[in-house]
């Protein structure tokens, strides 16, 4: 799991350039449409809606943005009809990748994507191919200078979380989707700020890969996550630090 939160970062330090361009409110606000349009404009009885904003608010997007993109989401604006796809494929080193994405073209979209696989080093699957590698789950990071594990342990596994780890500087839970809003509770509940809490798909067994083929996974990451239409992206294969942070 570690390589989610080094993958967090290097996301949120692409954010800010992403943001003076535009492209990170934009899909920001797509996000939030989309789960406004699909659970109501109410975030305390839709939960995806929720995470939307706070992930919006974290990254400092305006309040007038996220409540124009509600309102749109809720029809009491105009707004993109936009669906929800997910692609699948295979990367360098036979590694699964799940790419998320919202769009208005599925066609120039699903081109656009599979051209990104293909320079990247990957191949495009069919719908069905890698998702079963991976499941759904809650991801929320606190910095572990806030708590003891031991604490944390007892918190989460009271509140239904499956497991905690430390990372280096914070400590990741894991939990159930249905999980999710209680554990954010009971950490409210003693003073743990979040750094950051997402529905992520987590690989069911990660593989470990070459040092140069991490790299080039990172690198088509970066690719597909430059894309306007492509929300989220993850793999199945453990990510050491020296591919996270190279630069080359």
């Amino acid at each position: 799991m570690a390589g989610h939160s080094h993958w967090a970062n290097i996301q949120r330090t692409k954010g800010v350039a992403d943001a003076r361009r535009g492209r990170l409110f934009s899909k920001l606000s797509r996000y939030i449409l989309i789960a406004a349009r699909n659970g109501g404009g109410d975030p305390d009885a839709n939960l995806k809606l929720r995470y939307a904003i706070d992930k919006a608010r974290a990254n400092s997007m305006p309040k007038e943005n996220i409540e124009r993109a509600i309102k749109k989401g809720t029809g009491e604006l105009e707004g993109e009809a936009l669906e929800e796809l997910t692609y699948e494929g295979y990367g360098p080193g036979g590694v699964a990748v799940l790419a998320e994405s919202l769009t208005d073209n599925r066609a120039r979209t699903s081109g656009e994507v599979r051209k990104i696989f293909e320079k990247g080093g990957g191949k495009m699957g069919n719908p069905g191919a890698v998702a079963w590698m991976f499941d759904r789950k809650g991801l929320i990071v606190v910095d572990a200078a806030l708590t003891d594990e031991e604490s944390l342990l007892d918190l989460v596994a009271d509140a239904g979380g499956d497991d905690v780890k430390n990372v280096g500087k914070v400590f990741e839970i894991v939990c159930d989707p249905s999980a999710f809003a209680a554990i954010q509770e009971a950490l409210a509940g003693k003073g743990l700020k979040t750094t950051s809490a997402e529905f992520v798909q987590l690989a069911k067994s990660p593989i470990d890969i070459s040092l140069e083929d991490a790299k080039r996974v990172v690198k088509l990451m970066e690719m597909l996550d430059e894309h306007d239409d492509v929300q989220n992206v993850y793999v199945n294969a453990n990510l050491p630090e020296e591919a996270l942070t190279a630069t080359d």
